[in-house]
Formats: structure tokens, sequence, C-alpha cells
């Protein structure tokens, strides 16, 4: 019996540090300064690669402080607008949480899916006629939340090599 109480206290405990008004992300958030391109990720298997890639800020502009934040990036074809091409992940910030106001940042996430090309410079490969251009789906969450999409961007057939 008392394991039974030590849990159920626990489970209030978790519960009450979860407690607080929920901040809707599409309107808590800014996406700022905001840079796309694709990224010189080297030879790999003897082959240039290029891979999608952005860089942006992320300003708390709502009245709450956001601990844990993420930010979740879906790359697309888009030729192929519902398939996920690659993803990744960033973390913002940990339990220490984004201010009212604050700003975080730069942060760059970069598909670990690209082009790979042998007989082609990496600039000639974004010329290419077979060349698919791509965009990717920022998604945001906080804490234990949902993810919330908040914002897509085009990537720009633009050569990036830092």
């Amino acid at each position: 019996m008392r394991g039974c109480a030590c849990l159920a206290l626990l489970a209030l405990v978790v519960a009450a540090g979860g407690c607080g008004p929920t901040v809707d992300l599409t309107k808590g958030l800014q996406i700022e300064h905001v840079s796309t391109g694709w990224f010189d990720a080297g030879i790999k298997d003897g082959k240039n690669k290029l891979v999608p890639s952005i860089t942006f800020t992320v300003k708390n502009v709502s009245d709450q402080k956001l601990p844990v934040l993420q930010m979740h990036a879906v790359f697309r074809r888009i030729n192929e607008p519902n398939a996920m091409w690659g993803d990744n992940f960033a973390r913002v910030v940990g339990s220490e949480g984004l201010a009212p106001g604050a700003t975080a940042g730069p942060l760059t996430i970069r598909s670990p899916l690209g082009y790979t090309g042998s007989d082609q410079t990496r600039e000639e490969m974004l010329h290419n006629s077979q060349f698919v251009d791509a965009k990717v789906d920022l998604q945001a969450k906080y804490g234990s939340g949902e993810w919330t999409n908040v914002g897509d961007f085009p990537i720009e057939r633009k050569l990036i090599v830092k």
C-alpha cells in the first residue's frame, strides 16, 4: 500500500509541474532571420553531396517561459509535398526555458538526405535539369506538448559551404 501512495504522490507532483497556461506556439513563437540553402556536405562514397539546410532564430513573443523548447525540421521535395524526404531535430533550450521576449539561436538544422553527383561540381549540381527544389516545414514543441507547425520555408538554390 505504501508503494501505491508514493506513486500517487509522484503522479500528483509531476502533474502539478505541468500546470499553467498553455502557449499556442503558432502565436507565441516568431521564427526570425531565416536563411536557407544547400549545404556542401563534402564527399560521400566518392560523390559530392548537397543537403538542404535552414538557419534561423526563435523568439518567444508569449508571456510565458517555454521550458525544453525543441524544433523539428521536415524536408520535402516540392514535387512530393506529402512525402518526408528527411528530417532532423534541434534543442532550442533545456529546462531553464526561453523567457518571454527572449531570442535563441541562430540554430541550423540540416537534412541527412540530399543529392549526390560525381561528374559535376556542387554549383553545377544546383543547376542540373534533374534538380528538384525543396522546402522545409518547421515544427516546435515545449515541455511534453504536441508538435506544432510554426513555418514553411522554401530552400533557396544557393550553395552553403560553412
